[in-house]
């Protein structure tokens, strides 16, 4: 059944063509409406009430849902595109522009994974005395209050809550799973008559709450505080703070669902082998803490991510990809709003990428600036720091003129600017823009004031891992390029070997995480597939005689695709029985440095060097003082044996 789509000039503040639009959308378009949130409501209930529909409109999403409710059926999809597209001061034709936001709306959208959270509502309070049992008393009627203080001079007369006194050492964990360590713990003792008295101190007391209320005014618990779920701070001298703090607090009682933002693959993870550290790009980003080291690879708790994307960007070899949307639908998005541009007759788009932050400047650059312009095409992400170098430069291959980042204040500045430099390095310093503006004037300004490149003359929509994606769409940016330079600390690369310090030990193989470095067991070779390098630098780590350097770069030749010999030298011949072994210059190295040795003065002992592992054996065992020659074995012991003894005595 083909979806309709419904469209609304809003009292005639845009133009909407809607034959054009089904022409090019192949979508069912009826004429557009004018007022269909108010005076024209029959023709919504009608619309929704036929079902596969999608309204234009999402602003009044409101008055729709209520209305789908009323009817007894399914709310329709919403789509803006006034304040994206309609309510612009340029001049060109929106047409375009509309038909790739309306062919993006249709693609399917994967379900949402993620984990039930459990909140009992146990609620440790932290904080000045007057703040913190204030805060208590009103809480208590809604969760399970207790309050940490610092001395028993504040203890209360009332058992409405429990009050601890003691020092708080370190706190971990997130909502419904809070760990708190404690040292001088003293709790109330109920019994007794007079004031409350308290139990004698102990240190490394241990307690779990589900919300921690935090109203000491001093530093937060946790990196990222701001992204701990059930963690809420608050200053203790600003009392619309701790109020709105306490608020929150009291709605924290249930099951709440946690997405889980990344997917990982344990094997792919390059952090460390043999105890030798090398990748750490998620360790350094993560904000939350999330990510922690776990034998060889890392690994991250779901609870504590806060989903912002970073890690799956900065990661080389795909150990960690965001899954909220999946990165492969985030691809495609880009390139089905390229595609539907340009197969609706426009040329050279622009895409602008940014967060629920930026959708709010776009929405009030349209109602009261001069909106985007024509060919500018914004994508929202949840998480803007998941749209990282590979993402960027696919949307540049798929025809994009230019990417601009519009990061909101919640986005992690530093590894957005790392990404964009590595994606200008591979795209183009002028096609990938980071736009640092909270003012939507500013915003449409400079999108005005922009003169984007030309776009890619062949687009491609290359798909498969974000590395193949990459080095597909740079090859179709840069189809004369072999080589491109990129920035320290970029993903891709090059192993270079000081041929006259490398001793073919094969250290730097074994270690290797993604197999480029490999070698050949007929001959004594270091060979190296520089695509699948990941840069991490354990090679360069182990290498006992320092022979190892890395030079950031992204190889477009057929050559990187394939393992090539960078260090080889000339095998040595067993001096028995010719087989070659070892390398030669090791092999008469060794030979020389124990020539003047008193153990091997014998020259037998040296010519057992220059000979393969059977020779050396097969030579050893028929040597005077063989080690595997041994004496006469001593003879068993038997019954008569002990009876004999047993009758001499």
């Amino acid at each position: 059944m083909s979806k309709t789509l419904i469209t609304c000039d809003c009292l005639d503040s845009q133009t909407i063509d809607a034959k054009a639009l089904a022409d090019a959308t192949g979508l069912d378009v009826p004429p557009t409406c004018s007022a269909l949130c108010t005076t024209q409501i029959d023709r919504a209930a009608a619309a929704i009430t036929a079902g596969e529909s999608i309204f234009c409109c999402t602003q009044e999403g409101r008055v729709f849902e209520a209305l789908a409710e009323e009817l007894g059926v399914e709310a329709p999809a919403l789509l803006d595109l006034r304040d994206r597209a309609g309510w612009s001061a340029d001049s060109a034709s929106k047409l375009p522009k509309m038909s790739a936001l309306v062919a993006e709306a249709m693609l399917p959208a994967p379900l949402e994974k993620s984990l039930d959270v459990v909140s009992e509502g146990l609620c440790l309070i932290l904080g000045p005395a007057a703040v913190a049992l204030a805060a208590a008393d009103q809480l208590k009627d809604f969760l399970g209050v207790t309050v940490l203080l610092g001395s028993a001079g504040d203890i209360p007369d009332t058992r409405d809550f429990d009050v601890v006194v003691g020092q708080l050492r370190r706190a971990k964990g997130a909502l419904g799973q809070f760990e708190v360590v404690i040292d001088r713990l003293q709790q109330v003792e109920p019994g007794g008559r007079g004031g409350l008295t308290l139990t004698a101190p102990q240190d490394g007391g241990v307690s779990d709450c589900d919300i921690l209320l935090d109203l000491r005014g001093t530093d937060p618990l946790f990196p990222a505080h701001e992204k701990r779920e059930g963690y809420l701070r608050a200053d203790p001298r600003h009392a619309p703070g701790v109020a709105a703090a306490v608020l929150a607090a009291s709605h924290l009682v249930g099951v709440f669902e946690k997405p889980l933002y990344v997917r990982t693959e344990a094997l792919l993870c390059a952090h460390s082998r043999a105890g030798q550290t090398g990748c750490t790009r998620c360790l350094d980003l993560c904000p939350t803490g999330a990510i922690t080291p776990d034998g060889d690879h890392v690994t991250i708790d779901p609870m504590i991510c806060a989903g912002c994307g970073a890690c799956s960007s900065a990661c080389p070899s795909g150990a960690i990809s965001y899954d909220a949307p999946p990165v492969d639908l985030t691809m495609r998005r880009t390139q089905t709003l390229a595609k539907a541009y340009l197969d609706a007759g426009g040329s050279a788009p622009r895409l602008l990428v940014h967060d629920a932050h930026g959708a709010e400047m776009i929405r009030l650059s349209a109602r009261y600036g001069r909106g985007l312009p024509a060919d500018v095409i914004p994508l929202e992400m949840s998480a803007i720091g998941a749209f990282g170098h590979a993402e960027i430069v696919a949307a540049l291959a798929a025809g994009f003129a230019s990417v601009s980042l519009l990061p909101g204040p919640k986005a992690d500045a530093e590894a957005l600017a790392a990404q964009v430099a590595l994606a200008g390095a591979i795209g183009g310093e002028t096609r990938v823009i980071l736009i640092d503006t909270p003012d939507p004037d500013a915003l449409s300004d400079q999108l005005y004031a922009e003169a984007a490149p030309a776009p890619v003359a062949n687009p491609v929509r290359p798909m498969g891992q974000r590395r193949q994606i990459t080095r597909q769409a740079a090859r179709a940016l840069h189809p004369e390029a072999e080589t491109l330079a990129l920035p320290a600390g970029a993903p891709y690369g090059a192993v270079l070997v000081d041929q006259d310090a490398c001793t073919l030990c094969l250290s730097c193989v074994s270690l290797c995480p993604s197999g480029a470095l490999g070698d050949n067991p007929d001959l004594p070779q270091l060979r190296f597939q520089e695509d699948a390098c990941l840069q991490c630098g354990l090679c360069a780590t182990i290498c006992p005689e320092k022979a190892i350097t890395l030079e950031p770069r992204l190889n477009l030749t057929d050559s990187a695709l394939r393992q090539e010999v960078i260090n080889e030298e000339e095998p040595f011949p067993c001096v028995e029985c010719g087989t070659l072994f070892g390398v030669k210059s090791t092999i008469d190295r060794i030979t020389e440095k124990l020539s003047s040795h008193a153990m091997f003065a014998d020259g037998d002992r040296i010519r057992m060097i220059q000979m393969c592992d059977d020779c050396r054996v097969n030579a050893q065992y028929h040597t005077d003082n063989n080690p595997f020659a041994g004496g006469e074995r001593p003879k068993p012991r038997t019954t008569d044996d002990y009876f004999s003894k047993r009758r001499d005595h």
